[in-house]
């Protein structure tokens, strides 16, 4: 197994648009709302009504 510090060191860093897009709240509240209303539309598709016999 590698050195954990080694792999680390030549791990890519984020460039400065990548960092600028991490500090907006604008674009993080976007992506919140956007996986939320992802996770509703996936949990409505799979909640059926119970059958009645």
């Amino acid at each position: 197994m590698e050195n954990p510090m080694e792999s680390i060191a030549h791990a890519p860093l984020p460039t400065e648009k990548t960092l600028r897009a991490r500090k907006n709240v604008l674009i993080q509240l976007w992506r919140f709302l956007s996986i939320n209303l992802k996770m509703v539309k996936m949990i409505r598709k799979g909640h059926h009504p119970m059958e009645k016999r």
